[in-house]
């Protein structure tokens, strides 16, 4: 018995259906794609008046397991993240122990399997422990099962070890994920400014992020390789980028919903959920995030979902560790702040979070909604306003900003490999 979705209008990269389509889906495959399917012995869902899309593809999570299941298990993560629209998410190696070898790749993903719930694919550490310091088995890690690499947490700070990682993932063919932050510039709490001198907060300053993009950008150039740029918040990052595209210069780059929703003015609050790693920046900078989505500077959009428990967050500001939840907020801030903003698209918005992920690290049966590919697919109401509340969160972590926004695009319903991992229920 297979799975039929009836009166769907299908949005992809590449536009939205005219017409209502049927979906039949059958052994984790989109079967069939035409008018009208007979129900047959199918179970059905009836998506009318409801949009159907790719499911959503995170390449920036941390999921915490193994070593930190106090904030977060594989299982509690993924669930928050079916909630959230996200059938593939890529965890980040900064657990406990770090993901640099395969016995520990090999555990994520068999507990993965065992939950069920969505695609998992582990990010292999790009030095030992995490530590700058020695290389890890960039080959190992690739077998194991690792999809991209990256010190996330921390950059490569040592240059000439940054070229070797380059030049070995590139004969590896595995992505290099670069958290941009010069360690040298980074004693703050908050981004360098007026705000943080009337706060009394030390501030980091904006140079901490680009001098690492220009320095990848440049080594990507010279080494005739690809680098990807995470967690984008500076306006100046995003013209180095623009201009190394225009140069053909293979750098890829994601942007958070908490840089462009969110300015350094929520600080004042001394929220700890406000406290992030790159910090959240002014107003030019948010726009600037914007235009590089929409000019496609910027290629996609990720969490960096990150999960803390509560009396870790409850700690002064400058003792609480960086970082917020962002699996059940990334769609609905994405719809409300782009689409609504006449920033995105709808084909956009999937370009954005499905299609070009799944480009970026080769999924090429995910991102698209068509006949022959995975049966990952969400249906989500386009007009339906929302409030996210603490009671709601799925997310073993509560650390959010967002409590108590009101958003607009709700996800109703995540399909999985044909099965169902998420249904609203009122």
């Amino acid at each position: 018995m297979g799975l039929l979705i009836k009166n769907a209008v299908i949005v992809n990269a590449r536009g939205i259906s005219r017409d209502s389509q049927d979906i039949l889906i059958e052994k984790g495959i989109i079967e069939e794609i035409s008018s009208k399917i007979p129900e047959g012995s199918h179970k059905v869902i009836d998506a009318k008046n409801k949009y159907v899309l790719p499911g959503l593809i995170d390449l920036h999570c941390h999921l915490r397991e193994p070593g930190h299941e106090h904030k977060e298990t594989i299982e509690t993560g993924s669930s928050a993240a079916a909630k959230g629209g996200f059938t593939t998410i890529c965890c980040m190696p900064n657990t406990k122990p770090v993901i640099d070898n395969e016995k520990v790749v090999v555990g994520i993903l068999k507990e993965a399997k065992r939950v069920g719930i969505v695609n998992v694919l582990p990010v292999g550490a790009v030095t030992k422990d995490q530590k700058g310091e020695e290389l890890t088995d960039i080959f190992e890690l690739k077998e194991s099962g690792c999809v991209a690499l990256s010190d996330d947490g921390r950059s490569v700070a040592n240059t000439q070890l940054t070229r070797n990682a380059l030049e070995y993932s590139k004969m590896a063919n595995m992505l290099l994920m670069e958290h941009c932050e010069d360690p040298t510039l980074s004693p703050g709490y908050m981004n360098e400014g007026k705000n943080s001198t009337i706060l009394g907060l030390k501030g980091l300053p904006e140079i901490s992020e680009t001098i690492i993009v220009a320095r990848d950008i440049e080594l990507a150039r010279y080494l005739k390789t690809r680098i990807h740029l995470s967690h984008i918040s500076s306006g100046r990052s995003v013209e180095l980028i623009r201009t190394a595209k225009a140069q053909g210069i293979a750098v890829t780059a994601e942007a958070c919903p908490h840089y462009f929703a969110l300015t350094e003015d929520a600080v004042q609050s001394f929220n700890t959920n406000t406290k992030v790693n790159p910090p959240l920046k002014t107003v030019d900078d948010v726009k600037a995030i914007k235009e590089g989505l929409k000019d496609g500077t910027l290629d996609c959009i990720t969490t960096d979902h990150a999960p803390h428990a509560l009396e870790e967050k409850e700690l002064e500001f400058d003792k609480a560790p960086v970082g917020m939840i962002g699996f059940e907020t990334a769609f609905g801030l994405a719809v409300t702040e782009l689409v609504n903003g006449k920033i995105l698209t709808w084909p956009k918005l999937v370009e954005k979070m499905s299609a070009r992920p799944a480009e970026i690290i080769a999924l090429k049966n995910k991102g698209i909604v068509e006949e022959g590919k995975d049966a990952d697919i969400i249906i989500v109401d386009p007009e339906k306003e929302w409030v996210f509340e603490e009671k709601d969160i799925v997310s073993k972590s509560k650390n959010s900003p967002f409590i108590g926004r009101e958003l607009k695009g709700f996800v109703e319903t995540t399909i999985c490999g044909g099965k169902v991992v998420f249904q609203f229920k009122q």
